[in-house]
């Protein structure tokens, strides 16, 4: 099987934010190339995979896309002020290192007269935060990092207890490394397969709509994290049944769509056809390139195999391999069991 940890440091080593991703894309086409018939990118910039099969039409996207930032001003200290591409938490942002495009690093940090340290975390507005990148001044500033300039978080993955890792970007690269997985895994598909590495997810599911207007598949099941009720923060108001470490899950609903049933028992009946452990999942909050698929058209059979993941949209995102592995395992089962 591939290597989930070793992926995942190449695809973290070259990502970027959401409209920004065709150097995660180039890669990724590349690493899909032995395992499909066809390897296209659209005008988008979705790289879409396909296997052909006998059966139905079956699209399968793991959005590529990340949380990032983008320079709006520089002041005239040399001091860069952003928004955020994607959702992030203002109040856990100060002091996290960041990378742009072009090889600048700097750190997010908080602006003193804007009331941090006085005010409650939540309370914390991204327009609070500046990034520091060492520049004299505004002319320095606008050379390495112009209006419009974008970055990431600059910390690695690494392997820690429990077999689990710590990533920026476990959403949603490690999906990107599960659908490589099931690429990897599927020897007799009984469905048309088409996996797709969607862009710019992260601020509306843009790609995937996109992708499965052209694609106009039968059905979908989409790869993405979700959230997990075995936090500490969890232990008094647990509002989800699912847990790092117990398998990937399939979903019921989340905020943005109702899992069709003819999709959900597809995938049930393809984890106890190949003996994988699955959770059942319902997110109170949150949506996937899935809601996009099921929008398209005249309506898609739309799903979801979701991966377990602590501490989302944080550079320290925490899954566990073998869910990662598992993932995988279970949509290349779907692939081989006839729609």
């Amino acid at each position: 099987m591939l290597n989930v940890f070793e992926l995942q440091e190449k695809l973290v080593a070259c990502a970027l934010p959401s409209g920004f991703e065709s150097r995660q894309a180039k890669v990724l086409a590349e690493l899909a190339k032995p395992y499909v018939d066809e390897v296209t990118i659209d005008t988008l910039g979705n790289v879409i995979c396909h296997k052909k099969g006998p059966g139905k039409k079956l699209m399968m996207p793991a959005h590529m896309d990340v949380i990032g930032f983008m320079v709006t001003f520089i002041d005239k200290r040399g001091y860069l002020r952003f928004e955020p591409l994607g959702g992030h938490m203002a109040g856990a942002l100060p002091a996290t290192p960041v990378v742009f495009e072009n090889g600048a690093h700097g750190v997010i940090f908080a602006d003193a007269e804007a009331g941090f340290g006085k005010k409650n975390l939540t309370d914390i507005d991204i327009h609070d935060l500046y990034i520091d990148i060492g520049a004299a001044d505004r002319a320095e500033a606008g050379k390495l990092c112009p209006v419009g300039s974008v970055c990431t978080f600059d910390c690695a993955p690494a392997e820690i207890a429990g077999g689990c890792m710590m990533t920026p970007y476990a959403d949603n690269l490690s999906s990107c490394v599960a659908l490589l997985i099931a690429m990897s895994e599927v020897k007799t598909p009984a469905n048309d397969l088409y996996f797709v590495f969607s862009v710019q997810e992260e601020v509306g599911c843009r790609g995937a709509k996109a992708a499965a207007w052209h694609i106009d598949p039968d059905f979908g099941i989409a790869l993405d994290v979700t959230r997990t009720g075995d936090a500490p923060s969890d232990a008094e108001n647990t509002r989800m049944a699912v847990r790092v470490g117990a398998g990937p899950t399939v979903k019921v609903k989340d905020s943005s769509l109702l899992c069709n049933p003819q999709v959900i028992a597809h995938l049930r009946a393809a984890a106890k056809k190949a003996r994988i452990p699955y959770q059942d999942e319902v997110l109170p909050a949150g949506g996937t390139d899935s809601a996009a698929m099921q929008r398209t058209r005249e309506g898609i059979l739309s799903g979801c195999v979701s991966i377990p993941t602590r501490n989302i949209h944080t550079p320290g995102e925490i899954v566990s391999i073998k869910d990662v592995q598992q993932a995988g395992k279970l949509i290349a089962a779907a692939c081989e069991l006839g729609f």
